[in-house]
């Protein structure tokens, strides 16, 4: 028995349950992986309030972890125990002091990158590769806007479209995460609550627009955020942390000849490749110091009710990281 992380009904922060769970024995193709450090995200919300379905009632959320093999199924080869691997996506169940995963889901760690860190990066920053590498391909001369500009995703998508040679507009909640936007390598910061974002992005690119608005806020900002775009502009929708928006009219896009999309990770990581050519090179824009993550808040795995309610309310910046209880005090 090893101890997780349950929800046996949709709500709030409260219905995550610690619980004790039987995991089994890794079958064919499958390795159990103890976890070192467990990424908190947005998603994890979802599939709580049931805004995504989880396949399963009860189920373990969670979508990334970083942790070390301790077993191995029949048939696998290129894994072996005491490999230090990542994951990021499906099968959801992170939140969990061991777990069972398929062996060609994870990926290596270098030595250079530290379990926190790793555990930070692999979903955030393989969902920043694909928004500014291949759902629109950032490239010097090009004006972004960025929402939540100092969330886990949004600190990485300003530092990765700043050294792409893109100019950088964020949108943040107050002036601490102003500060570590700026630090990020936005050119301009829009406090919500003070300035009318679509006013001000106008001000800013005199009337031109931006080239792309990367949205992961949803409902407050969605309409907004069209209003920025330049003609042929990208409205890359990929979160609702506000609220899902509401309808679009398609004929709403045909005065600027609009174009929208509403990406996920899993369908840009569909092969093994492709996830390994994510993986790496996140991992080689952190030893680079391309990407600096920012761990601002770490959790015991049994208080991930807290962490929900605090990432909810916007009291955290940057990566939120949940820690087995049995290995507080050793990665501090």
């Amino acid at each position: 028995m090893v101890k997780a992380i349950r929800v046996h009904e949709l709500g709030g922060p409260e219905v995550l349950k610690w619980e004790d769970v039987e995991i089994g024995e890794p079958n064919e193709g499958e390795i159990c992986v103890k976890n070192q450090a467990i990424g908190l995200n947005f998603i994890d919300v979802y599939f709580r309030k049931g805004v995504y379905k989880a396949a399963t009632m009860p189920f373990t959320p969670g979508m990334e972890a970083v942790g070390v093999v301790t077993a191995v199924g029949p048939g696998i080869t290129g894994r072996k125990v005491g490999d230090v691997v990542a994951y990021a996506g499906t099968p959801m169940g992170s939140y969990s002091e061991e777990q069972i995963l398929p062996a060609n889901k994870v990926v290596p760690v270098p030595p250079s990158i530290d379990p926190v860190v790793g555990a930070s990066i692999m979903l955030k920053g393989m969902t920043a590769h694909f928004l500014v590498r291949r759902c629109f391909k950032v490239e010097p001369g090009h004006i972004v806007l960025v929402h939540a500009a100092a969330g886990g995703v949004g600190s990485l998508l300003c530092q990765w479209a700043n050294a792409l040679g893109a100019t950088v507009i964020g949108t943040v909640s107050t002036n601490d995460k102003a500060a570590q936007a700026k630090e990020d390598g936005c050119h301009h910061v829009i406090i919500n609550k003070e300035e009318d974002f679509v006013a001000r992005v106008n001000e800013i690119t005199s009337g031109n627009g931006v080239h792309v608005v990367y949205d992961s806020v949803g409902k407050d900002t969605f309409q907004g955020s069209l209003a920025c775009l330049r003609a042929r502009g990208f409205m890359v929708s990929f979160g609702q942390s506000s609220g899902a928006p509401d309808p679009v009219p398609l004929s709403s896009l045909a005065a600027k000849s609009l174009f929208l999309t509403r990406p996920s990770l899993m369908q840009y990581t569909p092969t093994r490749d492709e996830l390994l050519e994510a993986a790496g090179e996140v991992f080689a824009n952190v030893a680079s110091a391309v990407l600096r993550v920012r761990v601002n808040h770490k959790y015991p795995l049994s208080q991930a009710a807290q962490a929900h309610a605090d990432l909810e309310t916007r009291k955290t910046s940057g990566a939120v990281v949940l820690i087995p209880d049995s290995l507080i005090g050793s990665t501090s």
